[in-house]
């Protein structure tokens, strides 16, 4: 079974993927956070962030997301001219900065509009597609639509979170929904949704057997070695977590100082890197990475978990 490695804006960048492959590894294919069209011109930023000298040594998948074929057709030939050979689309995004505009989930409440953008990846031949969708924007009848549209196309895979777009993250997972989902699509088909440990790993893929994979996201943010221990059958100590995610800081840490101007941006990158390591750091010491306000600081902070 594959495992697959959610893209999280803000997180997840290139050099995250590079660092985490290096490091913790246990992933078949990473993707990067959306890119997307902004004032009718796609951002450098994301164009910086699939190019492929970035991500050498790293099974990368490019996502994309758009509010219709106008801002598709400009964001697959950029993928094309880039030399990739795959593209995932996204149509699960919840929130509402991408939504209001019609993007993410929003598209499953308009049939005609996937209809569309899937047309258009038909066209372009040379890339494999893949879909991310939820079980629907506002009810689940809305995805079990989508598949039927979804199943007349030739995809990789879909990958199904089984929450409506309203509910963001609040909630459960509904497995009944992706069940449901799962058995109406005739592509082969990947779980998402609050996998935190190789035991939740391992209830997904007793209830489907026949998945193809699972996607991980904030999951392994918070315990990057999520996938290796599932793979080697066993659960790392929080000592081997937590020397595992010191030697992801000093990598990122290093770039960082490399890469960034002044004490406050690089704060800012590496407070985000504990952000979801929370539970795995001492309440006090957490305190003082969060709160400091100078690189001195914050590096005494990060000797005192060694």
């Amino acid at each position: 079974m594959k495992l697959f490695f959610a893209p999280l804006q803000g997180y997840t960048d290139h050099i995250y993927r590079s660092i985490h492959n290096e490091v913790a590894g246990g992933i078949d294919e990473y993707f990067s956070p959306f890119v997307r069209c902004d004032g009718g011109t796609i951002r450098n930023k994301d164009l910086r962030d699939i190019a492929p000298e970035s991500n050498c040594g790293v099974a990368l998948v490019p996502q994309v997301i758009a509010a219709g074929t106008d801002e598709l057709v400009p964001l697959l030939a950029v993928i094309e001219q880039a030399g990739y050979s795959r593209v995932d689309l996204n149509l699960g995004c919840p929130f509402p900065l991408q939504t209001g505009r019609g993007r993410g989930v929003a598209a499953l409440a308009n049939p005609d509009k996937v209809e569309q953008m899937m047309q258009e990846l038909k066209r372009h031949g040379t890339l494999k597609a893949s879909v991310k969708m939820r079980s629907g924007f506002t009810s689940a009848d809305e995805g079990l639509k989508t598949i039927e549209i979804l199943n007349d196309f030739d995809l990789e895979y879909i990958t199904i979170h089984p929450r409506l777009g309203k509910q963001q993250y609040k909630g459960e997972p509904d497995s009944e929904v992706f069940r449901q989902m799962k058995e109406r699509s005739r592509h082969r088909t990947v779980y998402n949704g609050d996998i935190t440990s190789p035991d939740d790993i391992d209830r997904i893929a007793s209830l489907f057997p026949d998945l193809y994979g699972i996607m991980i996201g904030r999951g392994l943010l918070a315990r990057p070695t999520l996938a290796k221990e599932w793979r080697e059958g066993r659960e790392y100590s929080e000592g081997e977590r937590l020397a595992t995610s010191l030697e992801m800081h000093r990598r990122l840490y290093e770039y960082a100082c490399r890469t960034l101007q002044g004490d406050q941006q690089v704060l800012a990158r590496m407070q985000a890197f504990w952000e979801y390591q929370k539970p795995l750091v001492d309440k006090k010491i957490y305190k003082r990475l969060m709160k400091t306000a100078s690189l001195r600081n914050y590096e005494e902070a990060v000797r005192s978990l060694e």
